[in-house]
């Protein structure tokens, strides 16, 4: 029986759980964060204990003592994660490969109004800020006129001077209206199934238009085109992850590549391919090998 350490209890792990038991993997969870770990003899884990660890943790600080004192291998490591969390870096890779992306400028703070303002000249409103390094939607907001951006910018600013953040820029993008949202997720390389993320009519009414699962949208599984699933097995070959949730958005003439996430939730095994878990249980006895 192999030992997966598992930093996240959530949807992802209630999940994996008895697929992967049921072939040879035993999923266990690694509270890593909002707790007190002794560093010493008295470390919460033995080394021995696990023989691999499923995603390295989100927060980057909990994830190095975390995988200090846990040596194991991890399935997507430290590495893979700081890769997709900088989105800027991901577009800017992806654009060199000629991987179809949206319009995209990256804002280093600080940076004066008067720049900002041709930042903004660059698109046709509305436009998307999106916080580089965040996750789940968080602080991605649609600006219509230059004050409504300004003024998110303002915002950004006032957040950013709290030095702890650590990363201190931003993203302005194209919007692009009723854009269909798929995550795509690929594994070493392979595609092992996609979801449609879409939001109930109410909330569209309402006027939300960002498809997070997190908030609220819903995910239904798809069976996408070959040459959807050939650009996200090229997106993720490109960066070189080998778990990687891939999001997509289609418009009635373009389908570009949004963003990606190498800590992705993973859905209902109805919605991937039959053979998602036996795939998964072998990229995750290949990582406990070395």
């Amino acid at each position: 029986m192999i030992d997966l350490a598992v930093a996240n209890d959530q949807e992802t792990f209630e999940r994996m759980g008895e697929p992967l038991a049921e072939r040879g993997i035993r999923v266990r969870h690694v509270p890593v964060r909002e707790r007190v770990v002794p560093l010493g003899a008295d470390a919460p884990w033995d080394p021995d204990e696990y023989d691999v660890g499923f995603v390295y943790p989100g927060r980057l600080m909990e994830g190095g003592v975390a995988d200090a004192l846990l040596e194991v291998p991890w399935l997507n490591d430290h590495e893979t994660v700081l890769t997709s969390r900088n989105k800027a870096e991901v577009l800017a890779r992806l654009e060199r490969a000629d991987l179809p992306v949206p319009r995209s400028v990256y804002v280093s703070n600080d940076v004066s109004e008067a720049e900002l303002a041709a930042v903004f000249d660059r698109f046709e409103p509305p436009v998307v800020v999106k916080p580089n390094s965040t996750t789940r939607g968080v602080g991605v907001a649609k600006a219509h006129d230059l004050d409504s951006f300004l003024g998110i910018c303002d915002y950004l600013s006032l957040v950013h001077d709290y030095r702890a953040t650590g990363d201190q820029s931003f993203l302005v993008q194209e919007y692009l209206p009723n854009a269909t949202d798929y995550r795509v997720m690929v594994l070493e390389g392979e595609y092992v199934g996609a979801v449609e993320r879409r939001l109930p009519d109410e909330a569209v009414s309402e006027g939300q238009w960002k498809h997070n699962v997190h908030r609220g949208a819903d995910a239904t599984g798809v069976d996408l085109p070959d040459a959807w699933r050939d650009l996200a097995e090229s997106v993720a070959t490109e960066l070189e992850i080998p778990f990687l949730g891939v999001d997509l958005l289609e418009t009635d003439d373009r389908l570009v590549v949004n963003e990606t996430n190498a800590r992705p939730t993973i859905d209902e095994e109805t919605k991937y391919d039959p053979d998602f878990y036996d795939r998964l249980a072998a990229a995750i006895r290949t990582a406990a090998q070395g």
